[in-house]
This record gives C-alpha cells, structure tokens and sequence, in this order.
C-alpha cells in the first residue's frame, strides 16, 4: 500500500535518528570475573591484553592458537610489523577473517601502513576499490596515478573540491595533479570560494596566492565581498577566464550574505538574478537558503518572494516549514494549500494528512477530514495515532515478525559470529562483540539477518536486537526493535518514583536504544543517558551518595536517578508527558519558556517546538509507549492511549507550570 511505504519512510528516519544517538563511544568495558573464566577463556584475555600492550612474550601462543578470537591477537601482532609485512600476508589474513570486521580494520591499517610506505602496488593488491577515509582515499588514488590516471584525476578533484584543508598525506597526489593540468586554477579559484563560505580564512589566503594574474580582478572582488557582503550588487559579473568563476564566487557570497542579512540579501539577489551567469544547481542552492532562512527568520518583506518561489523548487523541507508558518498563524486556509502543493510522497505522510485533515475540520468539511485522518491512521508514528484518536479507532500497529523454523534458530549458535560475539562479551570486550555483530547483519539476506536478531533478542542483547533490526531494515519486527529490556527495573523504579514504566522505557528506547554503556558526546551516560551534573543533583534531592561516572552504566542505578528526574519534570508540567519529554531532551528553562508564547493545542504545541530535535523526540517517546505497552499486551492497541484526556484537550500555556523553577 501507498500508505504503508510512506510510514516505513517515517519510521526510517525515527529510526535514524536514534541509530545516531545510539551509536555513541563505549568507553567502559565490561570487566569480567576473571575468577569464573575457563581456562581457555582467561588465557585469550591475557593474550589479547598483552597483544595491545605488544608483549609478545606473555602470550601462550599454545593456549591461544585454537580459540575462536585467535584472530585478535593475530591482527596486533600483524599490525605491529607494519610496514614490513608482504602483500600477500596481509590478503591471507583478509582472506581468513573476511566474515569478521577484523578484515576491513587490517585492511585499512596495511593500506595506510603501505601508503607512508610509497608500496602502491602492495597498496593496490590489497584494495577493493575505494577505502573509506580521506587519508586512505588520498593513498589510494596516488597510487592510481601511473596506472589509471583518469580514474586517478577523478578522486582526486573530488578529495580537492572541498572547504577545508586536507591532510598532509594528500599533498602529493593533489601536487602531481596540479602539475599535470588535472586540477588547473578553476579548481583552485572553486575550493577557494568553498573555502570562504566556510570560514576557512587561512586557506583562503594560500589558495589565493596559488593563482595567476587573470584571477587577481576576481581576487580583488573576493576581498569586497569579506568585507561588505552588500558590494555584491557592484562586483563584476564576469570572473576569471571566460566568466568561469562567477557561479561559485557569486554562490558563496549569496551563502554568506543570506545568513549574514537575508531581507537584505534577497534585495540585492532581485538586482543581480537575471545579469549573472550560474548553473541551475547554484541558482537553487542560492534561492532555497533565501527561502529557508526568511521564513525561519519570519522577515515579513520577503513572504511574497517565498510564495511564489516554492513551487519552483519544489523542495519538501521548506514546503514542511511553510506549512508550520501557516499553523503558528492559524491560517487555516495555507495550511490546506500548502499541503496540496507539497510533493506527492511528502504530502502522503501521517504527519501532513493529520494537519491536512484538522486545518479541513477547522473549515467545516467534517467528511473529507476524516477522510485525511483515516488515510494518516494507517501509518505507526505520534501523529498517526493522534489521527486515530479523532476518529476514535484503535491504533495500526502493523506488526509483522518474520518467521523462523527451530532448525533455523538452532543452526544459528553454530554460526562463526556468534561464537566469536559470545567469546567476546565472556572476556568483557561488549565494543568488540558489537562490531562483530553489526559486521554480520551488514552483510546478510533479510533471513540470516532475522535470525540473528531473534538469537539476540532470546540472549537479551536488547541493543544489538534493536540496531539489527534497523539496519536490516526490519521496521515492523517490534519485538526485536522494542524488546522489554530491564523492565524489572523500570517497573521498580517507575512504582517507587510514581512513573509510568513505560513512559521510562520509552525514553530509554530513545535515549540509548538500551544500551547501557552509551556515552554521548556531551558525555551523558547509559540506559537514560543522564548527565553527570544531573545525576549528583537528583542523589542530593534523594539524599544519597552520588554515583560515579563508571555507577551511572548501571542499569539500576541509571534507571533510578533517570526515573526520580522525569519525575520532577512531570510534577513542574503537572503531569504532562509532551512538556516532561521535552524538558528531559531540551532542559526546563526552554521548556518554560516555550509554554509562555505557546499556542493552546496540544498539537499546535509540539509542531511548534523550535529544536528539530526535540520536536522528534517528543513525537518518538510518546509513540515508544503506545508500542510497549501495546506488545505487553501481545500487540492489542484496544485501550492504549497516545495521550491522556488532560493531555489532549488541556491548555498548553504557562498554566501548564506547576511550579516556578
């Protein structure tokens, strides 16, 4: 159905997004009681300790050479005679371990190892195309400049089009390059404009002096320009050789410009549009951040110019943004049109539909809203839902779980991955299993991937059955994608702290998608990804001793403090869960703050949350729970409920403030 691929886009980027802020660095390491290993076991983490630390001589190689993770203390020992290790070695060593991601680690630390080296053919037989990372592609194509110069000349100009520095390891490709005339003074005068836009001054200098004398005119119009952005009316419009410069010049001083003063910067783009040679490319990045930015901005003098843009671009994302104009202005009738004009696939979602259908209610045309609402309740998403509750129906939970013989789910423990995952978080090292398990359901058919997912789920690996899923794409495998991960300790905690437990799952799911030793990069910890400085402050309201930085991985303690802080947020928004959610992702003060110029409607009040972020969020948590505590009911959605009636008709204003911070 239509419907049913529109609401996998929806939850793809749901998804995503919480794949993103999953994925955070594992910095403590399950420490395991070396007292309860086999032998086997003990002497494999011994090796592997001594293999880091390259103390040979404390490995028993006897011991070793048969486990199942002998390939670890292989790969450092290999490592370690970088560069002085054969082509061949190193397409041995892939050869065996090319199940494991072990094989693509070496492969980049030979390719690097042989690249500093100035071994390119070495460097080449061990290549399967381009590597990732700058510094490996930077190799790579240096050592295709004797052997495929096209192909060489390509990557190059791709490495060099850019607006920052490189690394120093691509200096000779991109010397050689410039000598061959691959990257001539249009590439340069490209990067430098790239450059500018991005800030990048010191480069800007060096690339200038790197041009001759039929570029200084165009030099000199760049000087202009960094000083008064409105001398873009003045400049020439011919720049470089035959006018060559001009598009990127004139793109990057209309990048800056916009950001700097768009109401200004649209008056001066109205002068010089039609006199300026670009490519169709440039003259749509140009007008989409003058829209964009005018209508974050709410610069009234230029909403005719956006109206009458938009259809020419065409582009979803500020079409969605014109459509959250038109509902902070309770225009009605703008926001049907909108919607209408939004492309197809955009305008299908549950989102657009819901607001499609109550801008219609809002007008009278009870039937055709209904109808909206209906077609936006087929999809799994907060606004799906909120559209069922109009027209008061269940909600479509569409729960599909593949299905698996025995003989399936018993082959699996057999399966190399597994065995070299479980050896792996038996020794303590959880970020190396995990690697193992990605690089397994990365490269599998939907049924292996399904498999692997049930085992982990079965072995309580909620984290890796949860981004197994998502990267196999399995969207409606909810068991695997919302298993009930610690729920003895939520139920606990939530009945101790007076909070619903699956309101903390939820955000848990969310937060960390239950893995409980993510760090984000602002440095907040496990399940509920609590700051430190939150944590110490909830331990003085419960008068207990503050946990340390390694306590706060602990499921029970996390969910504890987790618990007793979403709490306080529920009691500052008497109880309501949309304002709680966002205060626990944006802080209260924003949150108190958004209330005093909120509109009244509870979905006014989410579509109008300024942080993208925590727009997502809100609409995540709040559809998290409805999904657990529906599959707590083996997947009945009769009596589940997005929101409470207060929730739902209640005033989102400062009334909402229980109390002042």
């Amino acid at each position: 159905m239509l419907a049913s691929r529109f609401r996998r886009r929806w939850m793809a980027l749901l998804s995503a997004t919480t794949l993103s802020l999953a994925f955070h660095t594992i910095s403590a390491q399950a420490q395991p009681d070396t007292q309860t290993l086999v032998p086997e076991d003990r002497a494999m983490k011994d090796a592997l300790d001594a293999a880091r630390e390259h103390r040979w001589s404390r490995i028993d190689d006897a011991a070793v050479d048969n486990h199942v993770l002998a390939g670890y203390v292989e790969y450092h020992r290999l490592k370690s005679r970088l560069p002085d290790v054969t082509a061949l070695e190193i397409q041995r060593y892939l050869s065996r371990y090319a199940d494991s991601p072990l094989s693509s680690w070496m492969r980049g630390q030979a390719q690097i190892a042989f690249g500093r080296d100035g071994r390119f053919a070495d460097l080449l037989a061990i290549s399967d195309g381009e590597p990732p990372g700058t510094i490996r592609q930077c190799y790579y194509y240096t050592a295709l400049l004797d052997r495929a110069p096209e192909k060489a000349a390509e990557g190059g100009r791709s490495l060099w089009q850019v607006g920052h520095s490189q690394p120093s390891e691509c200096n000779p490709l991109f010397d050689t390059l410039r000598a061959r005339g691959d990257i001539d003074e249009g590439d340069i005068w490209t990067r430098l404009t790239l450059a500018w836009q991005n800030g990048e001054s010191g480069l800007v200098d060096y690339l200038s002096g790197l041009l001759g004398p039929q570029w200084q005119a165009g030099i000199g119009a760049l000087e202009r320009l960094r000083s008064n952005y409105a001398a873009i009316t003045e400049i020439p419009t011919a720049i470089g050789p035959q006018g060559q410069g001009s598009g990127a010049l004139f793109t990057a001083a209309m990048h800056n410009f916009t950001r700097a003063d768009t109401e200004a910067a649209l008056e001066a783009w109205r002068k010089i549009s039609p006199h300026i040679p670009l490519n169709d490319a440039q003259r749509h990045e140009i007008e989409h951040d003058l829209a964009f930015y005018s209508m974050v901005r709410n610069i009234d003098n230029n909403a005719g110019w956006v109206d009458s843009i938009l259809p020419r671009l065409a582009d979803a994302d500020l079409f969605e943004l014109r459509v959250r104009n038109a509902l902070a202005a309770r225009d009605w009738g703008e926001v049907i049109d909108w919607i209408d004009a939004m492309p197809e696939a955009t305008r299908q979602e549950a989102h657009w539909q819901y607001w499609l259908g109550r801008a219609l209610n809002q007008r009278g045309n009870t039937a055709a809203a209904r109808a909206a609402w209906q077609l936006a309740a087929n999809a799994r998403s907060f606004f799906a839902y909120a559209a069922a509750d109009k027209l008061g129906q269940p909600y479509d939970l569409d729960m599909n779980m593949p299905d698996l013989t025995p003989l399936q789910k018993e082959l699996v423990a057999m399966r190399p991955v597994v065995k070299r995952s479980e050896a792996l978080r038996r020794i303590g090292e959880l970020g190396l299993a995990r690697s193992e398990w990605f690089h397994a359901i990365n490269r599998a058919s939907a049924t292996e991937a399904a498999v692997l997912n049930a085992y982990a789920l079965d072995k309580g690996w909620y984290n890796l059955s949860i981004h197994g899923a998502i990267i196999a794409e399995q969207w409606d495998a909810l068991a695997w994608r919302f298993p009930p991960a610690y729920q003895a300790a939520f139920t606990q905690w939530g009945q101790r702290n007076g909070v619903d437990p699956y309101l903390l799952m939820a955000i848990s799911r969310r937060e960390s998608a239950f893995n409980r030793q993510a760090v984000s990069p602002v440095g907040a910890r496990g399940l509920m990804q609590l700051m430190p400085s939150t944590a110490d402050h909830v331990s003085r309201q419960l008068d207990i001793e503050a946990p340390s930085l390694g306590e706060l991985f602990e499921p029970a303690t996390n969910i504890r403090l987790g618990s007793a802080y979403i709490r306080d947020m529920l009691e500052r928004y008497r109880g309501n869960r949309i304002a709680a959610a966002a205060a626990y992702n944006a802080g209260p003060s924003r949150v108190d703050r958004w209330l005093r110029d909120s509109p009244d409607a509870f979905d006014l009040f989410v579509e109008s949350i300024p942080f993208h972020e925590t727009r997502a969020y809100v609409q995540a948590v709040l559809t998290y729970r409805v999904i657990f505590e529906s599959l707590a009911k083996h997947g009945d959605t009769q009596g589940v409920a997005l929101l409470t009636q207060a929730e739902r008709e209640g005033a989102y204003d400062a009334t909402l403030l229980a109390r002042n911070p």
